[in-house]
């Protein structure tokens, strides 16, 4: 052996010793005493970097300019998506009737208020008459908005709760999803007694509170909206700086994907509501005027939170880190409990690289919006020989929910998702039914819906956004 191929083996062996003892390392830090009803999940698979230490590769998969790209198709083609951009300043009325019967309209099944009265139909009348559709003009003018905080889109102008089954009370049927703050809308129509907006945002339009709402111009909120450079919330949530002097500002909650025009102290100045901005971002948040009309506010988030300038890069290492931001937060269908739900959870994740889905799992399942391996029933060749060649951060999709891909142990793919329920066979052959009810890592195998049916066997679509 040469002198240079004994130091490359000896650097070699340097290298799998180091890696090993940090294996070994890691497996020590396990606690004795983690217990789970989750099958074959150990306490070490709970760590990010347990996966990332698993990647082959790590490269850069689409860049800035690829990710809008692939976002210009998606807004192009896609009917759940909407380009603000593209709205007119006069739709037809029958183009809104439309949109609200989307989401405004009778449950086809028996629905229940949380202190177990049914729903009935003199309820949907009140509501149907809250929505007032005779009051829509033949023409209706758009109006313009952005959402100022944290906010549920609901499915009727109300804040009441309704379940489908009286037990079930973690999943309000009338809420929707979440609008958070910098969100851009398109006002379209108000509820009878003028609390509540019908709104579109670029995935989904439904019902919100004017009080989260601050109306300007269409051309004063497209300038702030494209604004360069944009302060990214990477964190599950931050929050801004709390401040005396403007409760507006004080403490606004931030999720991630959240994007914010950047400001400097050259334009400023060096006191923000009573504190020097060198230590914090200073950004351009929206505010509601007591007439209900926008302004807005430079406001400091500390150096210090999970933010980044721009957009993170799109590699797998990173949206392994972003998903495991939310590991354990509770599961919030719709963005409810403070929360998210399944595909609250990609979206939020993939936000922070710039890419955008549809809302709903199923749509997102249908879409187009990534290279899509789709499965027909009994196709059961198709969805193993997928299964084998799965990449992390590949989105899986069954009826109703989604999963990403994280990895491989032993030749079991695991997946980390948004999950309320559990079950699987135990090593008697009984069927175990548990509670997840958060964003949880799980082994995808044994998981099932019922007990003659896995998920693996309900697997329709598989994405992988390159």
């Amino acid at each position: 052996m040469t002198r240079i191929n004994l130091w490359i083996a000896i650097v070699f062996l340097l290298m799998s010793a180091a890696c090993a003892k940090q294996e070994s390392q890691f497996a020590s830090e396990a606690s004795p005493d983690f217990v789970t009803d989750v099958p074959l999940l150990e306490e070490r698979m709970l760590s990010a970097d347990f996966w990332i230490r698993r990647l082959a590769r790590d490269d850069v998969r689409l860049t800035g300019e690829e990710i809008a790209a692939m976002n210009a198709a998606s807004f192009e083609r896609d009917p759940n998506l909407y380009d603000l951009d593209q709205f007119p300043d006069i739709m037809p009325r029958e183009q809104v009737l439309a949109l609200i019967d989307g989401v405004s309209r009778p449950a086809a099944s028996p629905r229940f208020f949380t202190d177990g009265r049914p729903v009935t139909e003199e309820t949907y009348a009140r509501l149907e008459a809250a929505v007032q559709r005779s009051a829509l003009p033949e023409q209706v003018p758009l109006r313009w908005g952005l959402a100022v905080r944290r906010a549920s889109m609901r499915s009727y102008p109300t804040t009441e709760r309704v379940l489908k089954n009286p037990d079930d009370r973690d999943l309000d049927r009338f809420q929707e999803t979440g609008v958070f703050p910098g969100h851009r809308l398109a006002l379209l129509h108000e509820s009878a007694d003028g609390k509540w907006w019908f709104a579109v945002n670029y995935h989904y339009a439904a019902w919100l509170p004017k009080s989260a709402v601050a109306e300007g111009s269409r051309e004063q909120i497209t300038a702030w909206e494209q604004r360069a450079p944009r302060l990214t919330v990477t964190g599950a949530q931050v929050r801004t700086n709390f401040n005396p002097e403007e409760p507006r500002t004080s403490e606004i909650l931030l999720d991630m994907g959240v994007s914010l025009p950047l400001l400097s102290a050259r334009e400023v100045g060096h006191n923000v509501h009573g504190q020097n901005p060198h230590a914090s971002y200073i950004v351009s948040l929206p505010v509601r005027e007591e007439d209900g009309s926008l302004a807005f506010e430079p406001t400091l988030i500390a150096r210090s939170r999970d933010v980044t300038v721009g957009h993170l890069d799109y590699r797998p290492s990173l949206v392994l880190r972003q998903a495991f931001k939310f590991l354990g937060e509770r599961y919030g269908w719709g963005h409810d409990y403070n929360g998210r739900d399944c595909t609250g959870f990609v979206g939020e994740v993939y936000q922070t690289f710039g890419i955008l889905m549809p809302r709903n799992s199923g749509d997102q399942g249908k879409s187009d919006f990534a290279p899509t391996r789709r499965f027909a029933e009994g196709d059961d060749s198709e969805r193993r020989e997928a299964l084998e060649d799965l990449s992390v951060g590949d989105l899986i999709y069954i009826p109703g929910h989604v999963m990403m891909y994280i990895g491989r142990v032993n030749g079991e793919p695991y997946v980390i998702h948004d999950v309320t329920g559990l079950s699987y066979y135990s090593s008697d052959e009984s069927l175990y039914k548990g509670t997840l009810s958060g964003v949880s890592v799980t082994p995808l195998m044994p998981l099932r819906l019922a007990s003659g049916k896995r998920y693996v066997d309900s697997i329709y679509a598989i994405k992988s956004i390159f």
